[in-house]
């Protein structure tokens, strides 16, 4: 069935998924920095009093409610795609995939709808109490929506609480607290969020920087900066420390994975981590014999102590994780990517022969078909991989993405710093120059939480689900026509509705805080 499916095809709907994340991924992260941040300031108004800190929870939440509203349509398109472009993908594991995507649908955004809506309009309608528990509860339904959302991801990442139905050929759910609240699921959630709270703060410091360059509304501007820098110093600090977190999730579930963040070919014990490097570009397959490095610094025995937590643990490395014969921690010899694709072909025809004997009920075949099938479902998704080197990973994609998160990181933790002591110790509204790095800054929060995703998404490439479904047998049958037509049609719509959105908010910001 798949020796059909242009390769085309797949690589033009990864295109308009990837397309569609990307422009979602801007909205997002913001929203939910602003959140916590105008909630802040709106706890401020309700302790003092001050009408001061009323005008600036009310700026900061216009920018806000403009960012909500483009996020909200991106994010529907993009669970529509699920459907329209990797309906096998739907099919397969709809059952567990679609409930905490559901369970967003109806609890987290009917709460931001409910919310929101006191927010912007219950000034002065509804008491202070009521109206600051809206703006808490609204970013609150935010921040849930984003915890279903990474649930299901995480499941993507590392699938469990699931058993295969050879009679209805699915995955189906059987243990909802297992999916729920994974390992993976709950450190991806609070990496993530805290990543957004980083933008907000970076968007909230930079914007308020303006005001300073422009000689305006200073008092507004300097106290933003304050709450802004606090929350984002410890979200940065907090985001590192989830940080190494995930690092040893993935090596615990993706090895490939980080292997591929590492440029990692043979492994070894006593790893060391790269903290510079340059690949080389000749590297083309992981036994062509070719260096994978132009030059590199590592940190000694650092990548076992982030994959395994021991200083002297041995980390598997590219060749390693393809060729196998390496012991595993239960005592077990890994098995190669060849034997499990041929465990994967046999689970695909042990499901094949089940549901033919399920058609002439044939039950002595279909019992004989459904162990075999059990033994070796496991492997289920190496049954559709045709080569090896499918199942590494874009290593200089990974790679380099991985360096700009992590650089980024450390760059934020050093920028907040900076800017809370200029804040405190000197007069930052006559610092022209830090206005400008504060400004710059901006784009980079964005850049290090795309390429957080770059890493998790392209690093566990071939795997639309890790080692349970590739994209190759995730795909719909569509014309390769179409998923071009509407891909471009998505890119011109997402740029325009950003163009939008950023002239829009310019259009506020250049307004400031109002008085009223």
């Amino acid at each position: 069935m798949l020796e059909h499916i242009d390769t085309s095809l797949i690589d033009w709907s990864r295109a308009q998924f990837a397309l569609t994340a990307i422009y979602h991924w801007i909205f997002v992260p913001l929203t939910l920095g602003l959140a916590v941040i105008m909630g802040i300031m709106e706890t401020m108004y309700y302790r003092t009093g001050e009408e001061f800190w009323k005008r600036t929870a009310k700026f900061w939440m216009k920018l806000f409610g403009i960012n909500f509203a483009v996020g909200v349509a991106t994010g529907l398109i993009l669970e529509f795609e699920f459907g329209t472009n990797w309906s096998n993908y739907s099919w397969f594991v709809g059952d567990i995939f679609g409930a905490p995507l559901a369970i967003e649908g109806i609890l987290a955004f009917f709460m931001e709808a409910t919310f929101i809506a006191v927010m912007f309009f219950g000034w002065d309608k509804v008491s202070k109490r009521f109206h600051l528990a809206s703006t808490w509860l609204t970013g609150l339904g935010a921040t849930i929506s984003a915890w279903w959302i990474l649930v299901a991801n995480a499941w993507m990442q590392n699938p469990v609480g699931m058993e295969f139905n050879p009679a209805a050929g699915r995955n189906e759910m059987v243990d909802f607290a297992a999916v729920a609240l994974s390992p993976v699921a709950v450190n991806k959630f609070f990496h993530t969020v805290l990543s957004g709270w980083v933008l907000g703060a970076v968007f909230v410091v930079g914007i308020s920087c303006w005001f300073l360059l422009k000689n305006r509304d200073k008092r507004f501007a300097l106290s933003s900066i304050k709450i802004a820098a606090w929350v984002g110093l410890i979200s940065a600090a907090l985001s590192a420390w989830t940080g190494d977190g995930s690092g040893y999730q993935v090596a615990q579930t993706q090895p490939m994975k980080l292997a591929a963040m590492e440029g990692y070919y043979e492994g070894q014990q006593d790893a060391g981590l790269v903290a510079i490097g340059m690949l080389n570009p000749e590297k083309k397959t992981y036994n062509d014999g070719v260096n994978p490095f132009l030059f590199r610094i590592e940190i000694p025995k650092m990548l076992s102590l982030l994959a395994e937590r021991q200083w002297d643990a041995f980390v598997p490395g590219i060749t390693n994780l393809i060729e196998g014969g390496y012991q595993l921690k239960d005592g077990t010899t890994a098995l190669s990517a060849e034997e499990k694709i041929e465990r994967g072909k046999t689970a695909v025809a042990a499901f094949g022969a089940y549901r033919a004997a399920m058609e002439t009920g044939n039950e002595a075949e279909m019992k004989a078909a459904e162990q075999t099938l059990k033994e070796n479902v496991a492997y289920f998704g190496y049954g559709y991989i045709k080569d090896v080197n499918d199942l590494v990973p874009n290593v200089p994609l990974t790679f380099y993405a991985f360096r700009v998160m992590v650089i980024l990181g450390g760059y934020f933790i050093l920028f907040f710093i900076l800017v809370l002591i200029l804040s405190y110790k000197k007069d930052l509204s006559k610092m022209r120059w830090m206005h400008w790095v504060a400004l710059l800054t901006i784009p980079l929060g964005y850049l290090a939480g795309q390429a957080g995703w770059v890493v998790a998404e392209c690093g566990r490439q071939p795997w639309t689900i890790q080692d349970m479904l590739p994209v190759n047998a995730a795909i719909s049958k569509l014309d390769v026509s179409s998923v071009q037509t509407t891909f471009f049609i998505f890119l011109i719509l997402f740029t325009i509705m950003l163009i939008a959105e950023i002239g829009i908010m310019l259009k506020a910001i250049r307004k400031g805080p109002e008085n009223n």
